[in-house]
């Protein structure tokens, strides 16, 4: 059996792509389970906000400017 640390240096070889495939499975084979009524809740308020970013309702503030506000207002 290979090392954690084998296993890593290949997986970092591997494309970006690929790499984000594999993110997203480990993730998914970490979640527990969830109650329904609370994801689709979620879902549903993630595709509000999504459509109000496309249809120009409300303009995005990059991370880094929101981390910047938040920081600053908190001190």
């Amino acid at each position: 059996m290979r090392s954690i640390e084998q296993l890593t240096t290949e997986i970092l070889s591997l494309p970006s792509a690929s790499r984000a495939i594999l993110a997203e499975k480990l993730v998914e084979s970490l979640e527990f389970d969830t109650d329904s009524t609370l994801q689709a809740t979620w879902v549903s308020e993630a595709k509000r906000r999504r459509d109000e970013v496309w249809n120009g309702t409300v303009t995005p503030i990059p991370g880094d400017e929101a981390l910047a506000e938040v920081r600053r207002l908190l001190e």
